[in-house]
């Protein structure tokens, strides 16, 4: 057993030291990191990210449930600037949706039956316009020192980039004093995509062929969920890529976005400058929508 087990370790010691780590900085930094962003190095051409998943839930002391099966779109595009100190620079902006189905029909829920509280509650898919870079990275910082840097993985011809994003905020739905009894948002986002390490590194080749993307959440419920103040947590697992060619939306989702979401086969303009939305100020929106809703009713 022992022989075994230093067998199995002596072997991923033995693969873990065949990556290699590369590094870069400066405009070579700024144009990896664009080509990975938006899949290319041309300004105003879209790309399409797309994934699909699971969603389970976890809660103390009972077993995980398959709550949802997930299915997505990212759309964007890169803006490019050039400042005469900071030099180059870019930003993407893009819109996004994600849609909840059935974990066994694998059909869109928009009504689901809540296995903890036995109550019926609409569903609200994600739909955030925009989902955009807050700023642009450039080169060089304001006194034109070097800043833009990024690295990634590399296994014999593959190139990968992992990232882990912690969420903590103050949740839009609470009042005024959550400093003092709680309630902000907590999750965390991890992604880990894969690249073909020639064309990332090669500035002769200006679009990515390939780009595959793992992702996963880990988070506190979805408000539409109404669990209130429940303990428990979701996690979203999923995998998917991105693309240049419009053609090659997935079926699936081209048929999503003609019969619900036409204006996302398309990113927001570059210089785009509204605020991000989250599944948390869309959800407010809906409600403040359904209750002017149940208004309006009764005035009738």
């Amino acid at each position: 057993m022992n022989t075994k087990i230093t067998l199995l370790c002596s072997l991923l010691f033995a693969v873990a030291v065949q990556a290699q780590k590369m590094e870069f900085e400066g405009e070579k930094a700024l144009e990896i990191r664009q080509k990975t962003t938006c899949n290319s190095l041309e300004e105003g051409k879209p790309v399409y990210g797309m994934w699909e998943g699971r969603i389970y839930s976890r809660v103390q002391g009972e077993k995980d449930r398959h709550l949802f099966n997930v299915v997505g779109i990212n759309v964007r595009q890169c803006d490019c600037v050039e400042d005469p100190v900071r030099g180059k620079g870019f930003r993407s902006v893009g819109r996004e949706i994600m849609m909840y189905l059935d974990p066994e029909t694998n059909e869109i829920l928009d009504t689901w039956k809540n296995p903890w509280t036995d109550q019926m509650v609409d569903v609200v898919h994600v739909a955030n316009d925009p989902v955009s870079m807050r700023g642009y990275v450039y080169e060089k910082d304001e006194d034109g020192k070097v800043t833009a840097r990024t690295s990634f993985r590399k296994y014999g011809d593959v190139a990968v980039t992992s990232y882990e994003i912690p969420l903590f905020y103050n949740n839009p739905l609470s009042g005024d004093y959550q400093k003092y009894v709680g309630g902000t948002y907590h999750a965390m986002e991890i992604f880990n995509t894969y690249y073909k390490a020639e064309e990332l590194t090669n500035s002769k080749i200006r679009d990515l062929s390939q780009s595959n993307i793992s992702w996963s959440r880990i988070s506190q419920w979805l408000p539409w969920m109404e669990m209130g103040s429940r303990p428990g947590w979701i996690i979203a697992n999923a995998t998917g890529e991105s693309i240049l060619d419009k053609d090659g939306i997935w079926d699936r989702i081209e048929v999503i976005l003609n019969d619900r979401y036409p204006i996302y086969f398309n990113p927001p303009e570059r210089d785009d400058k509204r605020p991000n939305e989250t599944s948390w100020t869309v959800f407010k929106k809906f409600l403040a929508d359904k209750e002017e809703s149940m208004k309006e009713d009764k005035r009738e």
